[in-house]
């Protein structure tokens, strides 16, 4: 059986025995059509390649300035190829097994800065019944770090205006406590007072955001809402919901805010996620030192 035949055999059996989707098939044949190239111009193939002629592969991809992920995938591509062949005793090995994988950054979250969240919580129209909805749910959004899909599922009896705190249901039906702040508070109350009741007319939901059709606000409705606000403000960054919780965590760590403590507002099960947000910080101390020392092209 010839390389390309080989091939398509395990193409055919990851559709057949994994129902792997036509876009993941399209991604393994290409990037394993490229590798058995590599391997025929060195005189090789599938049964018989050898580590180096894999390492070769990879050296090409780095001249190539591939990025560390497409390189992730594949060789992931490569070597899920040479376990399929290991199983059906066609070699004994897969020698991507002794590669040392490229090293793939992790991407830090954007932000805003805290100018432009300002500017995104001024937007909004507070004389207007809509507007002061919009304010907000902006105001909770960016003194919780809520997500967006806690957001919008808050209930009415979910604030507890007496010692300022949100009962928040997150990711796998845990609950948490999370403070809000006196002036995410006072929004709330102003929008609950005046906006709410109009909003709802005669209809009775749990829901304490709601539309103007007096119905439980949704992730994609509030999607709009935020982008057109970036708008109106002036940002020029893609703005999404989820923008603004990576600025509330970074803007605590920028402020002293203990780790510990910002992982738990956000409902991070495992530390280390929130751990990302301390090189965002880091990053933004490196940024400001380079624009405004002396030494370092500030002026």
């Amino acid at each position: 059986m010839n390389d390309v035949e080989l091939l398509r055999r395990f193409l055919d059996d990851m559709l057949v025995e994994h129902g792997l989707s036509a876009n993941t098939l399209e991604a393994y044949r290409h990037d394993l059509e490229g590798l058995a190239d590599h391997l025929q111009r060195r005189g090789t193939g599938w049964i018989a390649a050898g580590r180096d002629d894999l390492a070769q592969w990879l050296e090409v991809m780095v001249r190539e300035r591939l990025a560390p992920a497409s390189m992730a995938r594949k060789r992931s591509s490569a070597g899920r190829m040479f376990r399929w062949l290991a199983a059906r005793e066609l070699r004994l090995d897969d020698p991507t097994d002794l590669l040392e994988g490229p090293k793939r950054g992790r991407r830090l979250p954007k932000v805003l800065s805290e100018a432009d969240v300002e500017a995104l919580l001024a937007a909004p129209d507070r004389n207007d019944d809509l507007g002061l909805r919009d304010a907000a749910m902006l105001e909770t959004l960016y003194a919780t770090g809520l997500r967006v899909s806690e957001l919008v599922s808050l209930t009415t009896d979910a604030l507890d205006e007496g010692f300022g705190f949100l009962r928040v249901v997150g990711k796998g039906d845990k609950e948490r406590v999370v403070p809000i702040g006196e002036m995410a508070l006072a929004s709330i109350q102003r929008y609950q007072r005046r906006s709410r009741p109009v909003l709802l007319g005669k209809r009775a939901v749990p829901d304490l955001f709601v539309t103007h059709r007096g119905k439980g606000m949704t992730r994609q409705n509030f999607w709009y809402i935020i982008r057109r606000y970036a708008l109106l403000a002036g940002i020029q960054m893609e703005l999404s919901p989820h923008l603004l919780r990576h600025s509330f965590a970074s803007h605590l760590l920028n402020h002293g805010a203990d780790l510990r403590g910002v992982q738990m507002m956000l409902g991070h099960s495992d530390i280390s996620t929130t751990e990302i947000y301390t090189h965002v910080a880091r990053e933004r101390i490196k940024e400001v030192h380079q624009r405004f020392h002396p030494r370092c092209g500030g002026g």
